[in-house]
């Protein structure tokens, strides 16, 4: 069965199940991310066996959806932060779909249908600044130019294998824009869109979260679009914003916080 047709049987059976937030589980486990510019992808270069073993917990607890140690990760970034070169980049960009996969391969799942969804996120992620929760780098961006930064990434993984593609904490509607054009360059792949949000109508640029969602379902590869990395309360008024402009074959996609707030100095 492909992943698209695994996906779809998942899908008509009822909500799937995602994981949970990678860098708080591996933190727990002892992993020291606070600061790192490369946050839990580090570990792909340093400790993959610790990743592996927290997809394993997450798949313990339930999850049908293993994500990718690949959030905070780029080829840019690995260059630039793990002075390597842009093969070997690629590589380890590309090992995390491997490690998901072979956590996955060795979970005794019985009937269950397990999917490893490669995780991308903003540009903001990338200058780690904080920026993906105001998108205000896409000002200074055109679509053109994030469709070629995300490209980079979104390569690697769909080249190792990700059943589906996860962008993540998208605060931007102009960055949104950037992936709807740049999925028509893999109609075989499937995707889903999460956008960080400021309020109860809003994505985090100040774009109504209805039109985020518009931007979303026009492109035919996306199969759910929502939110994340946000308060657990806005979460329901902000469907409900969007519900309208929610296409016919789209599926919501949650998955918030805890509450608390962020703090650069304290975490």
């Amino acid at each position: 069965m492909s992943s698209s047709d695994c996906l779809n049987r998942l899908l008509s059976n009822g909500p799937l199940i995602l994981d949970g937030g990678l860098a708080t589980e591996l933190e727990a486990q002892g992993a020291k991310l606070q600061g790192d510019p490369l946050w839990s992808a580090r570990l792909l270069h340093t400790n993959p066996q610790a990743i592996k073993e927290a997809h394993y917990r997450f798949l313990l607890s339930g999850a049908d959806v293993t994500t990718t140690a690949t959030y905070q990760a780029s080829i840019q970034g690995f260059m630039d932060h793990l002075d390597v070169s842009s093969e070997r980049a690629r590589e380890l960009l590309m090992s995390g779909v491997q490690v998901a996969k072979e956590t996955v391969e060795t979970f005794a799942s019985g009937e269950r249908n397990l999917l490893v969804a490669g995780s991308v996120g903003p540009y903001g992620a990338f200058l780690h600044d904080g920026s993906e929760f105001t998108g205000a780098y896409a000002q200074k961006k055109s679509v053109e130019e994030l469709r070629l930064w995300h490209k980079a990434q979104v390569d690697c993984l769909v080249a190792a294998g990700a059943d589906l593609i996860a962008f993540e904490t998208i605060p931007s509607i102009k960055e949104a824009q950037a992936i709807v054009e740049l999925l028509k360059e893999y109609p075989d792949c499937r995707a889903w869109l999460a956008f960080s949000c400021k309020d109860v109508k809003h994505i985090s640029d100040g774009s109504l979260f209805r039109d985020a969602v518009e931007m979303a379902c026009r492109s035919p590869q996306m199969f759910a679009v929502g939110v994340n990395c946000c308060h657990p309360a806005v979460v329901e008024p902000l469907l409900e914003s969007g519900r309208e402009a929610l296409g016919a074959n789209m599926s919501w996609v949650v998955y918030p916080n805890s509450g608390e707030t962020w703090d650069s100095k304290n975490g």
